[in-house]
């Protein structure tokens, strides 16, 4: 017990665990976005980070490791065997018209469709689409999903009536499988539009 008391101690000693804690949100928005926002709602209703620090870690590793997907593409149009590939691929060519022509509307979508995202950032990357194009859709729709994730669980978190509640806590799971299952089911109707 004396470890997990020191921890918590630490978390709340003021501004160093502010930034471990904006630190820790980044770290785990490069593993699970979805989870790290909920992960931000829970510390901002704890108390432990302000609401706005919460969003904007969010908002910085979600932006970083998508722009991250995007030179792991542009570095990839530097090996002859990948180029070669791409090259030579009729669906990839086609793949490439498709998201040259509509790009920023593309990325945005992309950006809502679970196992499309790291795909689709790396290809923008190797198909070099303008980087600014890339960054205000991958912003624009990063702020909207962020926001509007953040804000309900924040919100409902806070209600008097869940503040009330022994069962405050079960707030962070549910958000969590409500998440995980509207991905599945935006993933669902959208590989149905695609046959």
């Amino acid at each position: 017990m004396d470890a997990i008391e020191t921890i918590q101690n630490f978390l709340n000693s003021g501004q160093q665990s502010t930034v471990w804690l904006m630190v820790g949100i980044i770290a785990l928005s490069y593993l699970l976005e979805d989870v790290a926002i909920v992960a931000a709602a829970g510390l901002a209703l704890e108390g432990l980070l302000s609401p706005s620090l919460a969003l904007v870690a969010i908002f910085i590793g979600i932006a970083t490791g998508d722009l991250g997907l995007y030179y792991l593409g542009r570095s990839g149009r530097y090996f002859r065997g990948i180029r070669y590939k791409a090259l030579t691929n009729r669906n990839f060519r086609s793949l490439r018209t498709k998201l040259r022509k509509n790009a920023f509307i593309s990325l945005f979508v992309i950006r809502f469709i679970p196992g499309l995202r790291t795909v689709g950032f790396t290809l923008s990357g190797f198909f070099t689409i303008p980087l600014p194009i890339f960054l205000s859709a991958v912003i624009g729709a990063t702020a909207l999903w962020t926001g509007l994730v953040f804000s309900t669980i924040y919100y409902l978190g806070n209600a008097a009536w869940l503040q009330a509640s022994q069962y405050q806590w079960v707030i962070i799971p549910c958000a969590i499988l409500l998440l995980y299952g509207a991905n599945k089911l935006i993933n669902k109707s959208y590989s149905r539009e695609q046959v």
